[in-house]
C-alpha cells in the first residue's frame, strides 16, 4: 500500500468525518420514516372514522380510482375525511398549501401509502394513480418526475401484483 502524504491524511480524515455525518443524517430520515410507519393512519381506528372506513371501504375496493362512482364515495366520507386529513401529515389536504406544505418524508410516506391503497382496489394501478393525483394535487412536474422515478426504482409497479 502506497504511503498517503500528510495532506492525502488530512483529507482522507475529513471525508471519513463527513462521511459519518451523513451516515448520522440517513439514520435521522430512517427512523422518522420507522415512526411514521409505526403511526400510519392510526386515527381511522378511532372513533371519529372507524364506522365510515368499515362502511366505504369495500365500495372503494370496488371503485375505479379517480372515477365519478370514488368521488362520490369521497363526498359520503367527509366527515370523517376532514379528521382523517387533520390527523395525518402524508396528506396534502392536511396542509392549506397542499402538496406544497408538505416535506420529503411526507412526500415519500404519500407515495407509498397510494402504492399500498393501490394493492386494495381491484383495478388498483400506482402508474394511473400517480397520473391522477398529478392534476388532482396539482402536481408539478419535477416532483412527478421524483415520484415516478422513486416507484421504479423501489419496485413498486410490480410489487404485490400476482402473478
Amino acid at each position: 500500500m502506497t504511503e498517503l502524504s500528510l495532506e492525502e491524511q488530512a483529507t482522507n480524515n475529513q471525508t471519513r468525518a463527513h462521511i459519518e455525518v451523513v451516515r448520522n443524517l440517513i439514520n435521522m430520515a430512517v427512523r422518522e420514516l420507522l415512526r411514521r410507519g409505526e403511526i400510519h393512519d392510526q386515527s381511522k381506528l378511532g372513533d371519529l372514522e372507524r364506522q365510515t372506513f368499515v362502511e366505504f371501504t369495500p365500495k372503494l375496493k370496488g371503485s375505479m380510482y379517480g372515477s365519478e362512482e370514488y368521488k362520490g364515495f369521497l363526498r359520503e366520507m367527509k366527515h370523517a375525511l376532514d379528521n382523517h386529513y387533520v390527523s395525518n401529515r402524508h396528506h396534502p389536504e392536511h396542509f392549506t398549501r397542499g402538496i406544497n406544505g408538505m416535506d420529503l418524508i411526507d412526500v415519500l410516506e404519500m407515495v407509498l401509502d397510494w402504492k399500498a391503497a393501490t394493492l386494495r382496489h381491484d383495478t388498483g394501478d400506482i402508474m394511473r394513480s400517480l397520473e391522477i393525483n398529478r392534476e388532482r394535487f396539482g402536481i408539478s412536474e419535477q416532483l412527478m418526475d421524483i415520484m415516478t422515478n422513486t416507484v421504479k426504482n423501489m419496485g413498486l409497479v410490480e410489487y404485490g401484483k400476482k402473478s
